[in-house]
C-alpha cells in the first residue's frame, strides 16, 4: 500500500510527484461562456472540492474575452477555495509579448502553475499549424519562456494514441523528451481509452532516457456522440470494446452515462495498477460522473 502523501499546501505539482506515495488525483475546468455557466462551474467545484484534489487546472482561451475570462476564472479558484491551480497557455495567435503578459497576471494571481501546450489552430489539430508572426513554433518554446519569466512549475501535453498532425508515435515521444529538456516538470495525456497506449508511450519515453512523470488524463463518457467529436479532435482511438458496449445502450441516455462511468471506472483502475504517478479527470464542468468513478477508484477523500 502506498504511503500517503503529505501534502502541505506550498508543495507543487513536481514536489508530490518526486515524493511518491498516492496517486495524484485531479480535475480539469474551462472558463464558463455566461453567467449561468459561471454558477454551474462553481457548482461543480464545490462538490469536486470534497474529494480534495491534488489540482485543478483551467483551460485556456487565446482571444479577447476569452483570455481575460480566463485568468479571471483561474485567479477566482485560486484565491476562493485555496485548491493548488493550474492555468494553461497556449501559443496559438499570440505573440511573445502577450505570453509574457498573461504570465505576469499569472504570478500575480499567485498562480504557480503552468500546463504550456502548443494549442491547435481553429478547426482542430488536423488544421495545418500556423504560429504567430511575432509568436511561437511549439510547446518546447514555450516551456523555455515560461521557466525564464518565474519560478514555476510547467506541466506539457502528450499522445498515448499518436498526434493526429503527423501519427508518428516515435516522434511524439521525442518531442515529449524535447519539452522535459526545456524544462517540463510533468505531463498530462489527452484523452484515451486503451490502457496500453499509455504504458506504450511510457516505454517509448524512458528508452529514449527520460524520466518525466506522465499523468493519464481521462475523460468519462456521459454521451457517445461528444465523446465521439472529442476523439476525432484529439486523434484518440476508439477501441471497438469501448464504442460496443456504449452502443448497446445508445438508446437510454442514462445506461450511456452508467456504462461511461464503469468504462472510465476501469480505465482508472488499469492504469494505477500498472504504476500511473496519478490520474486527470476531464469533468466538463460536470461532477457527477467524476465523483462516482472516485468512489470506485478513490475511496478516501484526500490525504488526511
Amino acid at each position: 500500500m502506498p504511503a500517503p502523501r503529505t501534502a502541505s499546501r506550498t508543495a507543487t505539482i513536481a514536489d508530490l510527484l518526486a515524493e511518491g506515495g498516492e496517486p495524484l488525483f485531479s480535475f480539469e475546468f474551462f472558463p464558463p461562456k455566461d453567467e449561468a455557466a459561471e454558477q454551474q462551474l462553481w457548482q461543480t467545484l464545490r462538490e469536486l472540492q470534497r474529494l480534495r484534489p491534488d489540482f485543478v487546472s483551467v483551460t485556456y482561451g487565446a482571444n479577447g474575452s476569452n483570455r481575460d475570462r480566463t485568468i479571471r476564472i483561474t485567479r477566482d479558484i485560486e484565491r476562493e477555495t485555496g485548491l493548488r491551480t493550474m492555468a494553461h497557455l497556449t501559443c496559438v495567435s499570440q505573440p511573445v509579448s502577450q505570453l509574457r503578459h498573461v504570465l505576469g497576471s499569472y504570478a500575480e494571481a499567485g498562480i504557480r502553475h503552468i500546463l504550456a501546450v502548443r494549442g491547435d489552430m481553429p478547426g482542430g489539430p488536423t488544421v495545418p499549424w500556423q504560429a504567430h508572426p511575432d509568436g511561437l513554433q511549439n510547446a518546447t518554446e514555450l516551456v523555455r519562456l515560461v521557466k525564464s519569466l518565474g519560478n514555476f512549475c510547467v506541466g506539457v501535453g502528450a499522445f498515448p494514441d499518436a498526434h493526429p498532425e503527423h501519427y508518428d508515435f516515435d516522434l511524439d515521444a521525442r518531442i515529449l523528451v524535447d519539452k522535459a529538456e526545456a524544462g517540463a516538470d510533468f505531463a498530462i495525456t489527452q484523452l484515451f481509452f486503451d490502457p496500453d497506449a499509455y504504458f506504450r508511450l511510457v516505454e517509448r519515453v524512458r528508452a529514449l532516457g527520460c524520466d518525466l512523470p506522465i499523468i493519464p488524463g481521462i475523460q468519462p463518457v456521459t454521451n457517445i456522440k461528444q465523446i465521439e467529436r472529442f476523439a476525432a479532435l484529439s486523434g484518440a482511438e476508439l477501441p471497438a470494446r469501448v464504442t460496443d458496449r456504449l452502443h448497446a445502450v445508445a438508446d437510454n441516455p442514462e445506461d450511456v452515462r452508467k456504462v461511461g462511468v464503469d468504462i472510465a471506472t476501469e480505465l482508472s483502475q488499469a492504469l494505477l495498477a500498472g504504476g500511473a504517478p496519478g490520474l486527470h479527470y476531464y469533468t466538463l464542468n460536470r461532477s457527477r460522473a467524476t465523483r462516482e468513478i472516485a468512489a470506485t477508484v478513490r475511496p478516501r477523500s484526500g490525504r488526511g
